[in-house]
C-alpha cells in the first residue's frame, strides 16, 4: 500500500509505503542451496573419478598381496630350516602348522613356535592377504628323516594376486609366470621353476 502525504496547503510532501493488516509483502527471496542440475554434475564427476581410480587401486592391492605372499613363503623357508636345525632326527616337519603354535607358544616337536601362528594355520584356513599357503616335508629316497620340503603360496582368485610362488629346501623363492595362478603341484614341479630375481 502506498500513502501520499500532503501539507496544510495541499502540496504533496512525498509518500510512504507499508502494508495493511493481513496484506502479504511480495518480494523475491534468494534461494540458498544447490539446484538439481548442479548436484547431478557433481555426482557425475565423482563417478568418473571413481571409474579411473578403482582399477588402479585394485592393481595396487594385487601388487601388495604378491609382495606379501613372497615374504610369507620366505618366512616359511626360514622356519623350515630352523626346525630342521633344531630337530635333526626328524628333519623338516610334515605340515605347515608344526612351525607355529598358539600363544603363549612353548617350543617343541609339535609346535616349533618359529613363525606366526596365523601364517602357520594359513589364516585359520582362509588364507593370508589373498593367498593360500602350505608346506610339506618328505624324505628323499634312502633318507631316514624328512630331508626335503616344498612350500607354496597361491592366490585365492585372480582378484587377489597375479602368480603363484614356491620354494624347496634350498630356500630359493621360485615363481610361476605372471598370470599362472594355480598351485605349484609338487616338489619336482617347483624345482624346475625360475628363481625370483
Amino acid at each position: 500500500m502506498r500513502l501520499i502525504l500532503y501539507d496544510s496547503a495541499g502540496i504533496g510532501l512525498g509518500f510512504v509505503t507499508g502494508k495493511l493488516f493481513g496484506e502479504k509483502e511480495h518480494s523475491m527471496q534468494k534461494q540458498k542451496g544447490f539446484s538439481l542440475i548442479e548436484l547431478l554434475i557433481v555426482v557425475a564427476i565423482i563417478l568418473i573419478i571413481a571409474a579411473i581410480a578403482i582399477p588402479n587401486l585394485m592393481r595396487a592391492r594385487m601388487a601388495a598381496n604378491d609382495s606379501s605372499a613372497a615374504a610369507s613363503v620366505r618366512t616359511i623357508n626360514t622356519g623350515e630350516i630352523a626346525y630342521f636345525s633344531t630337530y635333526p632326527a626328524i628333519g623338516f616337519p610334515l605340515a605347515l602348522t608344526t612351525l607355529g603354535g598358539a600363544s603363549p607358544c612353548t617350543p617343541g616337536i609339535g609346535t616349533g613356535c618359529l613363525i606366526d601362528n596365523f601364517l602357520a594355520t594359513n589364516g585359520g584356513g582362509g588364507g593370508k592377504s589373498g593367498y593360500l599357503f602350505n608346506a610339506t616335508g618328505s624324505a628323499s629316497a634312502g633318507s631316514l628323516v624328512n630331508d626335503q620340503f616344498y612350500s607354496t603360496g597361491s592366490p585365492i582368485s585372480a582378484q587377489f594376486g597375479t602368480r603363484s610362488y614356491c620354494s624347496i629346501q634350498d630356500a630359493v623363492l621360485r615363481l610361476q609366470p605372471a598370470g599362472t595362478l594355480t598351485l605349484v603341484p609338487s616338489f619336482a614341479a617347483c624345482s624346475t621353476l625360475l628363481a625370483m630375481q
